[in-house]
C-alpha cells in the first residue's frame, strides 16, 4: 500500500513540474532513429517517442527527404506527448526547454527563398575527397570528407548548376531549429563539423576563411561564406524561441504553445560528450550506433596534421580530437537478423533484447578463440575514409581452416565493428601521446552487460567505463544541454560534474591481456585484408538492379 502511494506521488509530482514547465526536450535525428526525450528538472526520463528511418541513394548519394524529416519529427515528438498524458493525464502545451541534434556534417543548401537546391547530402557519402584533400593542404588542417565546407567545396570544383544560388548552408539540426525559431544559428560542436573552429574565438578560423575566399574558383561566387555559414553558439547561450509557424510543424495538434526558449543545436558527437560527462579535458567517449566515433578532449592541438582524426568542439567550445567511422552497426544489424529469422522459421521467435544478448554473449564464453579463429568480417556498407574505401561492401571471409563457430563469428563480428575507429584513436594515443584519464562507453550496442565493453577495452587497450546513462542516447544528452540554459551561469563541465551525475552508477571493464593480444591479431589481418575489399567494390554493383 505504502509504495502504491510512492507512485501515485511520483505521478502526482511530475505531472506537476509538467504543468509548470520544469522539463526539457530533447530531440535527435539519428541515422536509424529519431528519438524525443522528455526530462524533469532531475534530469529523469518521463517519456519518450521515436521514428524509424534510413537513409537512401539517390543519384548514388545517401540522402533523406524533407518529407521524411519533418514526417519523423511530428511522429517521434507525437509518441513522447502521447505517453506524457497516458502516464500523467497531462496534455502537452508547454516545456521548460527544447533543444534539436542530428547526425552531423552533410551538406543542406538552400536559396534566398528558403528552397532546398539540391536533396540532404549526409556525412555518409565520400564524393568529397578532391576538395578533402585540397582544402587539407591548404589550411594544414583536416578537412574530412564529411564535413559542409568539403560538400561546398567539391560542388564548386564540379561546377554544379546549383552553386550560384546558395545562401545559405546548415546541418540536419541547424535546419530544423531554423525551421523552428527563425534563427540561422548552430550550437559550436556541430558548427565545427562545418567549418574549423577557433578554440580561443569559438568563431570560424578567419585565416582559413581568408585562403578558402581567395581560391579563384571561389573568389568568382556571387556569395561570400561568411554569408552562408550559421553563427555558432556555446551551449547555454538562448538560441531564439518556437514560433507560432513552429510549434505547429511540430506539433500539428496545435497543444504544444509558442514562445519557448530552445537551446543550440547541437550535433551527436556534443550529445554523446554530454550523455557520458566527457566535456572535461583529458575524458573522452565511445559513442556507438550506425557510425562510430572515439572523441577526447585536448590539452592542445596535435602536432601534425592526420587525415585520420578530425578536430571537433565540445559543446563549450573545447578542442576534441576524434576518430571517425561511417560504419558500425548496420553489418551487425542485418547478421542479427538473419538469426532473427532463422528462429521465427524454427517456429521459435525470440524477442530482440534476447536475440542480442544471447549472440553477444557468444563472442566472450569460454572456447572462443581470441582472435576470432581466422575470421574476418569487413562491416562497411558506405564509404570508409580511415580505410581509404570509396564505396562499401560489406564481407565475411575465412580461410579454408578457420574455426568456426558461433562465438568467433560474433568476436569477429563485434571485433571488426570496432576496427575502423581503431585506426584514428591508434593516431591520437600512439602517434600524438595524447592523454586520457578516462572513456567512457556510450550507445545502445553496451546495453548487453559487459560484451561490448569488453571487447572496447580490448582494442583500445584502455579501460571502458560505461555508466548508468549509456542507454538514454543523444536525445537525453540534448534535453541536458536544454536544461543548462538555467545553469550557464557555471562551467558545463561543473553543471555535469555537480548536477546531473553526480549519483551516477558506471561499471568500468579493464583490459585484459588476451584479449587485446587477439584483437591485435585480428586488426593486422583486418587491415591486410583490405585489398579483397577494393576487389569487391571493383565487381559487385553498389545498388541491386
Amino acid at each position: 500500500m505504502a509504495q502504491e502511494q510512492e507512485l501515485d506521488d511520483q505521478v502526482a509530482l511530475t505531472a506537476e513540474k509538467i504543468r509548470a514547465g520544469k522539463t526539457s526536450l530533447g530531440i535527435e535525428f539519428g541515422s536509424t532513429r529519431i528519438k524525443a526525450v522528455l526530462i524533469d528538472d532531475t534530469y529523469r526520463t518521463i517519456a519518450a517517442g521515436d521514428y524509424g528511418w534510413a537513409s537512401h541513394l539517390e543519384d548514388g548519394l545517401w540522402s533523406y527527404t524533407q518529407e521524411e524529416i519533418w514526417k519523423g519529427l511530428q511522429t517521434a515528438y507525437a509518441a513522447m506527448a502521447q505517453n506524457v498524458e497516458a502516464a500523467y493525464g497531462e496534455k502537452l502545451a508547454r516545456v521548460g526547454h527544447i533543444g534539436f541534434s542530428a547526425m552531423m556534417h552533410g551538406y543542406l543548401a538552400f536559396d534566398k527563398n528558403g528552397e532546398l537546391l539540391v536533396p540532404f547530402r549526409t556525412w555518409q557519402n565520400t564524393n568529397t575527397s578532391e576538395a578533402h584533400e585540397k582544402l587539407s593542404e591548404l589550411f594544414q588542417y583536416n578537412i574530412p570528407e564529411r564535413w559542409s565546407i568539403a560538400h561546398l567545396y567539391q560542388a564548386v570544383l564540379n561546377k554544379e548548376e546549383h552553386i550560384g544560388k546558395v545562401d545559405y548552408v546548415t546541418t540536419l539540426a541547424g535546419y530544423v531549429h531554423w525551421k523552428l525559431t527563425g534563427k540561422k544559428v548552430l550550437g559550436i560542436g556541430d558548427a565545427s563539423g562545418m567549418f574549423p573552429i577557433d578554440p580561443i574565438t569559438h568563431a570560424y578560423e578567419t585565416e582559413f576563411i581568408e585562403k578558402f575566399s581567395a581560391l579563384p574558383e571561389v573568389a568568382a561566387q556571387p556569395w561570400k561564406l561568411t554569408d552562408l555559414l550559421p553563427e555558432p553558439l556555446v551551449a547555454g547561450t538562448p538560441a531564439g524561441t518556437l514560433t507560432a509557424e513552429g510549434a505547429k510543424l511540430l506539433d500539428p495538434t496545435g497543444t504544444l504553445q509558442p514562445g519557448i526558449v530552445l537551446a543550440p543545436p547541437e550535433g551527436d558527437a556534443g550529445t554523446g560528450m554530454v550523455a557520458t560527462n566527457s566535456v572535461r579535458v583529458r575524458t573522452g567517449n565511445v559513442s556507438a550506433g550506425t557510425s562510430i566515433f572515439a572523441m577526447v578532449v585536448l590539452e592542445h592541438k596535435l602536432k601534425a596534421l592526420h587525415p585520420e582524426v578530425d578536430l571537433v568542439t565540445t559543446p563549450a567550445g573545447d578542442l576534441a580530437g576524434m576518430s571517425h567511422a561511417n560504419n558500425f552497426t548496420s553489418d551487425l544489424n542485418a547478421w542479427v537478423g538473419l538469426f532473427g529469422q532463422f528462429a521465427a522459421a524454427l517456429g521459435t521467435p525470440v524477442d530482440t533484447g534476447s536475440l542480442y544478448g544471447t549472440l553477444f554473449r557468444a563472442a566472450i564464453a569460454d572456447g572462443v578463440d581470441v582472435n576470432c579463429g581466422g575470421l574476418i568480417n569487413y562491416p562497411f556498407r558506405s564509404g570508409e575514409f580511415l580505410a581509404g574505401l570509396s564505396e562499401g561492401r560489406p564481407l565475411f571471409v575465412r580461410g579454408p581452416e578457420a574455426r568456426m563457430s558461433l562465438g568467433n563469428f560474433m568476436r569477429a563480428q563485434l571485433f571488426s565493428a570496432f576496427s575502423p575507429v581503431k585506426i584514428g584513436m591508434d593516431v591520437m594515443t600512439k602517434d600524438e601521446g595524447v592523454a586520457v584519464d578516462s572513456l567512457v562507453g556510450h550507445g545502445g550496442i553496451f546495453t548487453t552487460p559487459k560484451v561490448a565493453q569488453k571487447i572496447l577495452a580490448a582494442a583500445f587497450d584502455t579501460p571502458i567505463k560505461v555508466m548508468s546513462t549509456a542507454a538514454e542516447g543523444g536525445a537525453w544528452g540534448m534535453a541536458v544541454l536544454a536544461d543548462y540554459l538555467w545553469h550557464a551561469d557555471q562551467p558545463l563541465d561543473e553543471f555535469l560534474d555537480a548536477r546531473v551525475f553526480a549519483d551516477a552508477a558506471s561499471t568500468t571493464e579493464n583490459p585484459d591481456e588476451n584479449d587485446v593480444a587477439g584483437f591485435e591479431e585480428f586488426f593486422d589481418r583486418f587491415r591486410k585484408g583490405l585489398a579483397i575489399e577494393h576487389t569487391a567494390i571493383a565487381n559487385i554493383p553498389l545498388e541491386t538492379k
